[in-house]
């Protein structure tokens, strides 16, 4: 019998990894505030601060730490980095259900932010290990593990909580990627890296001037993260629309549950496959696709009158998301040098923690200035500059190369 390519078998455990490591990450968000205000007395608007400062410190810390990261990982591997963040993260995670104060919480989550990258590098493994012409489907399964883990975290952190505790569901939490840390040590093998031995990649200047079309790579991480501001612009509000179309009746909290959860099942169920196609017809075609859908069903999401109308537009609007992130990352793995790959990644990585900064801001506020309805307009409008920029910056530097 052949044996199996490394580079399906690396796909292979890192996709059972990223799904663990996916639950880990959601399963304590929905009692993240609830644990808080266990920690101290503390009035409505103190709790929301609290609640959104543990929240951000995380990304923050994070989106600074990633490019050091990145240029680490180009010297010594993405395998060290993915087992740096996972134990790393096991540790710190673990740690939290021992805490005393929201000090001793905050200090922890910005550590976490710290050892963050589990994801990122396992995409930069997969991307380098891959043959170009399957990385659409390879980092399409991926971006689908991560996803189906991400859906599933909520409800595996529920039912621990229920059944044990908030400070139970950390330690299991930590143990949960202490598992992805070893899957990854024993099962995966990075046969293909070359460290980066070049004095000039050392510095950003340098990976810059190795690129072939700086202008298509900058491109592509501004679409990053305005695709994520623009879909995280939206996830807090979601609740609060549902109250409002169901008038305060009914059980609020469970159908939230359900729309929220509803793009990421679309997702998953596609991303692979929309990943496939891409590596055939052309990634940046299913990227533009992917815009022009986005912007008619988050339009459309502005007049809905029931919350089976959401829940539909939600759902669709999971295949767009499976047309832009997943696809955005194979086209940056198509069009970097090898050798730095994870910087490159890692650079997205910050894009995407920028995301989960200013994506709540700025939903939080118009939804202050003006509705809940007109969130999803402003966020049409950001999804159509966004197509009219990746024309500028990407599709016409395509046609240069």
């Amino acid at each position: 019998m052949k044996e199996k390519p490394i580079w399906k078998r690396n796909l292979s455990v890192l996709s059972i990894a990223v799904f663990i490591a996916g639950i880990a990450f959601s399963e304590i968000m929905p009692f993240l505030s609830l644990y808080i205000n266990t920690l101290g007395n503390f009035s409505h608007q103190q709790l929301s601060f609290w609640s959104g400062i543990v929240y951000s410190g995380t990304f923050i810390v994070s989106a600074i730490v990633s490019p050091w990261w990145g240029k680490l990982a180009d010297k010594k591997g993405r395998k060290p980095m993915i087992l740096r963040a996972g134990i790393g993260m096991s540790l710190v995670i673990a740690s939290m259900g021992l805490v005393q104060n929201v000090w001793q919480l905050l200090l922890l989550r910005m550590l976490q932010g710290v050892f963050a990258g589990f994801i990122s590098n396992s995409n930069a493994l997969v991307a380098n290990e891959t043959p170009k012409i399957n990385s659409g489907q390879a980092l399409g399964t991926i971006a689908s593990a991560t996803t189906a883990g991400t859906l599933l975290g909520p409800l595996v952190g529920g039912a621990l909580t229920s059944i044990f505790s908030y400070r139970i569901t950390f330690m299991i939490t930590g143990g949960l990627l202490l598992i992805c840390s070893i899957l990854v040590l024993f099962f995966v093998h990075e046969d293909d890296f070359k460290p980066v031995t070049t004095k000039k990649l050392d510095k950003a200047s340098g990976v810059i001037k190795s690129l072939r079309s700086p202008h298509l790579i900058f491109g592509l991480l501004l679409t990053t993260l305005i695709i994520q501001a623009a879909n995280n612009s939206i996830n807090p509000i979601v609740s609060l629309y549902v109250r409002q179309l169901l008038n305060d009746h009914g059980n609020v909290v469970f159908i939230s549950g359900v729309i929220a959860a509803l793009p990421g099942i679309a997702t998953f169920l596609v991303a692979s496959r929309f990943g496939a196609l891409g590596d055939k017809i052309g990634t940046h075609k299913i990227i533009v696709a992917g815009f022009i859908a986005a912007s008619i069903f988050f339009f459309l999401t502005a007049f809905v009158q029931n919350t089976v109308e959401l829940g539909i537009l939600r759902f669709l609007v999971g295949f767009s998301d499976a047309c832009l992130f997943p696809q955005v990352q194979t086209m940056l793995t198509k069009n970097s040098p090898a050798a730095v790959t994870g910087r490159i990644f890692s650079w997205n990585q910050s894009a995407m923690y920028i995301r989960n900064i200013v994506g709540p801001l700025l939903g939080s506020f118009v939804s202050g200035m003006f509705n809940y309805s007109m969130v999803f307009i402003v966020t049409t409008i950001i999804v159509l500059i966004n197509l009219l920029l990746f024309r500028i910056n990407v599709i016409q530097n395509l046609a240069k190369k």
